[in-house]
């Protein structure tokens, strides 16, 4: 009885560690993915001009816009991402296409006033020449932080 126990035990345990772990490719995104938020914060914009792909499109509370906007936005201080707290994050892969939810608190200043936010950010990268690029970076306003 206590080995059919024990054998139980530690076969829920070794469950729970394998899904606890991300893929490689996962952790890469994950990976790319705080880098950019720091990149955000540091006003590296062309850093981030490198990892927007031509196409990439951005939406946030004030309107939708494309590559070339964004990065002058982040150049000028126009928007200062300047902390992003990750609360969780999770990774999607479907063939060359990564989704990635991170739910943050986002400390910025935008228009020259500092807000808080909860957020759900969704990232969509999508692997070209052997390197992910951003596809698109979405904001959704969380109606509380805990959401």
């Amino acid at each position: 009885m206590k080995k059919t126990f024990l054998s139980f035990l530690m076969l829920v345990i070794g469950m729970q560690i394998s899904v606890a772990q991300n893929t490689a490719a996962e952790q890469e995104i994950i990976d790319l993915s705080k880098e950019k938020w720091q990149w955000m914060s540091d006003k590296e914009a062309d850093k981030l001009a490198e990892l927007f792909d031509d196409k990439s499109v951005f939406v946030h509370m004030g309107g939708a816009w494309g590559k070339e906007r964004e990065v002058n936005i982040i150049r000028s201080g126009g928007i200062h991402y300047k902390k992003a707290d990750i609360h969780e994050v999770s990774v999607e892969i479907i063939d060359n296409t990564a989704i990635l939810l991170n739910r943050i608190t986002l400390l910025a200043v935008v228009g020259g006033n500092e807000v808080t936010n909860p957020f759900m950010v969704t990232e969509v990268y999508i692997k070209k020449d052997g390197a992910w690029k951003l596809g698109s970076l979405s904001f959704t306003k969380l109606m509380t932080p805990g959401q």
